[in-house]
C-alpha cells in the first residue's frame, strides 16, 4: 500500500471521527498511534484533520475488513456512540464492499463487549457466516 492510500485511510478516520461534530482527545490519539503505525508523520496527519482526502478503493478484502474494523474502533474509543457515527460507519463498510449483513451483525454485537470491542475470534467468526 503506498503513502497516498494510507493517508486516505487515516483520513476515512478522521472523516467518522467527525460524524458526531466533534473529534474527542481518545479519538484524535488513536488516530496518531494507527498513523504512526503507517509511518505517516504527525505534521501530515495534523494536515489530513484540516483537509481529510477521499476514501480510495481498497484492494483485498482483508485489507477491507481490518479497515472497516478500523473505523469500528474509531466510533468506540471514546465509550461514546452517536447515531451519526454509526450511520457513517455503516455507510464506509457498505461502500467499502462489505456485505450489509456482516456490516449489520458488528453493529449489533459490539454492544455486548467490555468498551465495545468484538474479540478478534468472534469478529472472524461473524466474517466466515456472511463469506462462506
Amino acid at each position: 500500500m503506498d503513502k497516498d492510500d494510507k493517508k486516505a485511510l487515516v483520513s476515512d478516520l478522521i472523516v467518522l471521527a467527525r460524524a458526531d461534530d466533534k473529534v474527542t482527545d481518545e479519538e484524535y490519539d488513536f488516530i496518531l498511534r494507527l498513523a504512526d503505525r503507517m509511518q505517516i508523520p504527525l505534521e501530515e496527519v495534523k494536515e489530513l484533520f484540516e483537509n481529510p482526502l477521499p476514501s480510495r478503493p481498497i484492494q483485498t478484502e482483508l485489507e477491507r475488513i481490518t479497515h472497516f474494523y478500523k473505523l469500528v474502533l474509531v466510533m468506540n474509543v471514546d465509550r461514546e456512540t452517536h447515531n451519526k457515527e454509526i450511520i457513517a460507519v455503516r455507510n464506509f463498510g457498505l461502500r467499502m464492499g462489505i456485505r450489509p449483513g456482516a456490516v449489520d451483525q458488528i453493529l449489533l454485537r459490539m454492544d455486548e463487549y467490555e468498551d465495545k470491542i468484538i474479540p478478534s475470534q468472534e469478529l472472524i467468526k461473524i466474517f466466515q457466516t456472511y463469506y462462506n
